[in-house]
């Protein structure tokens, strides 16, 4: 039953970062987000993965750790593009305003 109950939270936690990565790519922007909160959440998930490998518990949950983590990289790499794109875009137009 927890293993049952572990790959739910997995899943559930999963679920939301499609909806994340969607709305960073096409917002082009880092408004509303916080790469430190991205980064402890990455180190849950390979503190997780550590903890399935350490325990040699390969269960369903383990599985589902792999994407959760690629999507989360995916979202801290598009915060940093993103960032680069806003100090661009904020570089023109104070070279238009002078």
């Amino acid at each position: 039953m927890a293993s049952i109950l572990e790959t739910l939270m997995i899943i559930s936690f999963g679920a939301s970062w499609p909806v994340s990565l969607i709305r960073s790519y096409k917002s082009r922007s880092t408004k509303g987000k916080s790469v430190l909160f991205s980064i402890l959440i990455w180190t849950g998930y390979l503190c997780g993965i550590a903890s399935k490998i350490l325990s040699h518990t390969y269960n369903l949950a383990f599985f589902f750790y792999f994407p959760n983590i690629i999507m989360v990289t995916a979202d801290i790499f598009l915060y940093f593009k993103n960032r680069k794109y806003e100090y661009a875009m904020a570089q023109n137009s104070v070279g238009n305003t002078l």
